[in-house]
């Protein structure tokens, strides 16, 4: 059988750490990359693995490439501390492993928590994310946010569940998409200018996108939630990408002024 090295990027993850090491302590080896945390996360870690490495926080793809990197297998599975591998995905993996018929990466379906329950509607699922791969066939996307592995050749796609418990509390939900929307900003602010319309409108056609195209209603007051979280998110994101558009053309003006 191939052997497996688990990849884990981390920051401050004392409360989550633990249950996802334990999900993944059936691997060959465990990477940990942590961003200078100043909790428990590294004792804890070091329960599980040797190979805990500290690297300042730089983006979320220097943190994967630099976890790849040090990886001693070619087989990789790539996970965050709030995810946690079930038991029937470990028995799939270990199977796909020992097979001779291996493709290059494989999309894992991913269920989402949020304040504890599954989210079914709203896009939530099956939410197939590449985390399984050959590490010799596989590049990241360059994106402040959302960045993903891409493989190239063939793929496939597993039937068990990666667990991702990613909304567990609303105090830090507001907390990250304080944050993706910030990053989300950078990447449109060179793009196509935000109007005033942009403002009212989008987060608008963002909340009923979810809550009534993607059945957000079907989870009850979870997907009410969900949905208004998506409008949040659209609309800080659009508020940012003005407030960065227009701080350049502040800038832009003074310098020409002063020249």
């Amino acid at each position: 059988m191939e052997k497996l090295s688990v990849v884990i990027i981390a920051g401050n993850e004392e409360k989550n750490i633990r249950d996802c090491l334990e999900s993944v302590k059936w691997a060959d080896e465990i990477i940990l990359i942590d961003s200078e945390s100043n909790d428990n996360t590294r004792e804890i870690a070091k329960e599980y693995t040797p190979h805990i490495y500290l690297k300042k926080w730089e983006g979320f793809v220097a943190q994967r490439k630099f976890s790849i990197e040090k990886t001693s297998y070619d087989w990789v599975l790539s996970i965050d501390a709030d995810e946690r591998v079930e038991e029937k995905l470990m028995l799939e993996i270990k199977e796909l492993l020992n097979s001779n018929n291996k493709k290059n990466g494989y999309w894992i379906p991913r269920q989402n928590y949020f304040l504890g329950k599954v989210i079914k509607t709203c896009g939530w699922y099956p939410d197939y994310q590449m985390r399984l791969f050959n590490k010799n066939f596989v590049r990241l996307s360059d994106r402040k946010v959302h960045e993903g592995f891409e493989v190239d050749g063939k793929t496939g796609r597993l039937n068990n569940h990666l667990i991702h418990f990613t909304h567990q509390n609303i105090t830090n939900t507001i907390k990250k998409i304080n944050d993706y929307s910030y990053l989300q900003a950078l990447e449109k602010k060179d793009g196509k200018r935000v109007k005033t319309i942009n403002l009212i409108l989008n987060p608008a056609a963002a909340f009923l996108n979810h809550f009534i195209g993607r059945k957000g209603y079907m989870d009850g007051i979870h997907g009410l939630m969900v949905s208004l979280i998506h409008m949040m998110t659209n609309l800080l994101t659009y508020m940012k990408t003005w407030e960065l558009q227009n701080k350049m053309k502040v800038g832009d003006e003074t310098k020409n002024t002063i020249g």
